[in-house]
This record gives C-alpha cells, sequence and structure tokens, in this order.
C-alpha cells in the first residue's frame, strides 16, 4: 500500500442560513480527528456555503478542464488536491440539496477515481434517501461510494440544540474514515495515470509522472534493488544509491526534476536530472531487475534527454569504471566512446544534445 498521506475533504453542503450542516460536519471532523492522525490522513473542512459557487455558470464543458471563472479555479483546485470526499448532506424532498449536485456538476475530471463516504442527516429517513439519490450521480463522475456510512436521525443525534448522537455513530464515523483511506490508496494509481500531466510508458498501463518528496520510501526501495549490480562491479563504498536513508532521498528529490515510471502503484524505474550551469546532468537511472531488457532503462534516458535546458551545451552522466553494460547502453545512445575519470571510481560520460527545429 502507498505511504502517502491521503486528503480527505469533508464537504459540508447545505447551504441553508442557519441549517444543522455545520454543526454535523464538526462533530464529525472531531470524532474522526484522532483516528485520521492514527492513518495519516490530513482533514480538509469545506464548506459550500463558504465558496459562494453560483449555479454552474461555465461555458465550456467541465471535462474541456477550461474554467474562466475564478470561482470554479478555486473549487477545482480545493477538489483536485483530494484524495478522498466525505460528504455531509441533508435530505430534501427524497433527494440530495441542490447545492451538493451543483457543486458536484461544475467539475469532471478532479473527482475521478476518487473514494466517496457519506454522513446524512434528516428525520423520518435519516437522509439515506439523499445518499441513493447522490449515489446515481457520483458514480457517473467515477466517484467511488463506499459501503460504509453514516446516518443520523436529527430526533435522536440533537440534544438543546447540538450534536450528540449515540456512540454507535462516532464508531461508524471511523469505519467511513478507515474505508476511504484504504480505498483512497488502492485508486492512487488510477487517480495518478489519470492527470494530465501523467505520460502514458512503453509497458502497458505504465505512466510517467513527476516524483516528489513524498515518493522517498518508494524510490529507496527501488535504488537498493537496483544497484547492487553497480556494487558488485565497482566499489560497493562509492555507490551512493546503496547507502542513502529515506530522509536522504527525500532531500535530493526536492533539489533534482526526477520522474519515475509507475504501474499499478509500482516503482519501475526513474531517472534524475538539473542543469549545472552549461552542462545537463542525468543520474540515478534505474530500472527494476526483473524488468531489464525490456528497453525501459533507454526509454528513460531519451526522456530525461528531451527535457534538456536548450542553454546547455552538453549532456553529462556518470557511471561505476566496472559496470560494462551501462557503458555500452551509454555508447549505444551516442555518449563519447572514451569517457572521462571522475570521482570514486566513476566515469563521466558526455554527449552534445539534438537541436530540434
Amino acid at each position: 500500500m502507498s505511504t502517502k498521506q491521503v486528503r480527505v475533504l469533508v464537504l459540508v453542503c447545505s447551504t441553508r442560513p442557519g441549517a444543522l450542516g455545520p454543526a454535523v460536519g464538526a462533530w464529525l471532523t472531531e470524532t474522526i480527528t484522532p483516528r485520521a492522525a492514527e492513518l495519516g490522513a490530513e482533514l480538509v473542512p469545506v464548506a459550500l456555503a463558504d465558496l459562494g459557487l453560483p449555479f454552474l455558470d461555465e461555458e465550456e464543458h467541465p471535462s474541456s478542464g477550461v474554467y474562466r471563472n475564478e470561482h470554479t479555479r478555486r473549487w477545482s483546485a480545493i477538489v483536485d488536491a483530494a484524495d478522498g470526499v466525505i460528504v455531509v448532506t441533508p435530505e430534501y424532498n427524497y433527494g440530495m440539496p441542490a447545492s451538493l449536485k451543483n457543486a458536484l456538476d461544475y467539475l469532471s475530471r478532479e473527482w475521478a477515481w476518487k473514494p466517496v463516504g457519506f454522513v446524512s442527516y434528516g428525520n423520518t429517513s435519516a437522509g439515506t434517501r439523499s445518499v441513493q439519490h447522490a449515489k446515481q450521480v457520483v458514480t457517473t463522475l467515477r466517484l467511488v461510494p463506499l459501503g460504509a456510512t453514516v446516518a443520523l436521525r436529527i430526533a435522536d443525534a440533537v440534544q438543546d440544540g447540538e450534536v450528540r448522537p449515540a456512540p454507535a455513530a462516532g464508531m461508524a464515523a471511523i469505519d467511513v474514515l478507515d474505508e476511504l483511506v484504504r480505498v483512497a490508496h488502492a485508486l492512487r494509481p488510477m487517480r495518478e495515470q489519470a492527470r494530465p500531466e501523467s505520460v502514458a510508458g512503453p509497458e502497458p498501463g505504465s505512466y510517467l509522472r513527476r516524483l516528489t518528496p513524498d515518493d522517498a520510501p518508494e524510490v529507496t526501495v527501488l535504488q537498493r534493488c537496483c544497484w547492487v549490480d553497480e556494487a558488485l562491479a565497482n566499489d560497493p563504498g562509492t555507490v551512493p544509491a546503496l547507502h542513502e536513508s529515506v530522509e536522504q532521498v527525500r532531500e535530493w528529490l526536492a533539489d533534482w526534476d526526477a520522474v519515475g515510471l509507475w504501474r499499478d502503484g509500482r516503482l519501475l524505474g526513474m531517472v534524475r536530472t538539473r542543469r549545472v550551469e552549461a552542462e545537463w546532468h542525468v543520474g540515478r537511472l534505474g530500472v527494476s531487475p526483473d524488468l531489464r531488457g525490456r528497453g525501459l532503462g533507454r526509454w528513460l534516458l531519451r526522456t530525461a534527454e528531451a527535457v534538456a535546458d536548450p542553454a546547455c551545451r552538453r549532456i553529462v552522466l556518470s557511471t561505476g569504471a566496472g559496470s560494462r553494460n551501462n557503458i555500452a547502453l551509454y555508447r549505444s545512445e551516442g555518449y563519447d566512446p572514451a569517457p572521462l575519470p571522475g570521482e570514486d571510481g566513476t566515469i563521466r560520460l558526455t554527449k552534445e544534445p539534438v537541436r530540434t527545429g
């Protein structure tokens, strides 16, 4: 399972002045906050009443992602940053409130492959008919409804104007959070692959995306798998990738432009780049040992070269002096046949970047 933090949007939907929704949302947030800390989840409370979304007023279809209005862009950013949603909703006339339907209709891609849980409240049905109505809509947007729910009957849950439901409701709320976090982790690869900045990879179902410091655990594991052969062919003490801690990896991920090739939540390969004066440095090119021989390393190398800063006069990479396979690969890709000695038993290979246009 992914080690990344899950961001949970707690969405209070009623916009009616004096509505019970904010109190229900406050009870929910207070109830599940300790469990969220245990799960490493971040709760982000948002009230639709505070957003001021008018009835859908965008000219382009939401699937285009072209937003003319600032309120739409703000709403898009909030939803896009979330990994899952807990909807706090009343029931209006056997259905969800128009404010929720409108908020859903504003966006498209931002909702896809995120789990959604429901906390409903009402009188006779405790808001459950609102949830059934909403589920028809959210599934169309590729949101994934959870099985766990919370349904509060107002007469039982509100005492002296305060939301104080029975302890069983609090346990049910924690169940919603637990299930949402598990599903959010499981769906993360689908969310990432659907993002517009992701690039289809050479393996079926694989995709390339930028690596961030949050990816440090996965990068650390891949490094220790990939650089064993490098250590055997050279002095193991000269292979930093085998000795770096997760925190050290996190630090260089913040300084380098690194990309990773992923499939189904697994990091298959990676490479990092950055400009150093007039040189474009390429490093940490690695592919999981069980996938070698499929051209993934060559594909990642060419990807790194393709984004070279136009102002750079040459591309530079280093490898162990005894790493014959690496040297053969780099020479076949046009790097100089006579590598230059580097530091700690490494060699430097260079080539001029390919200019197009």
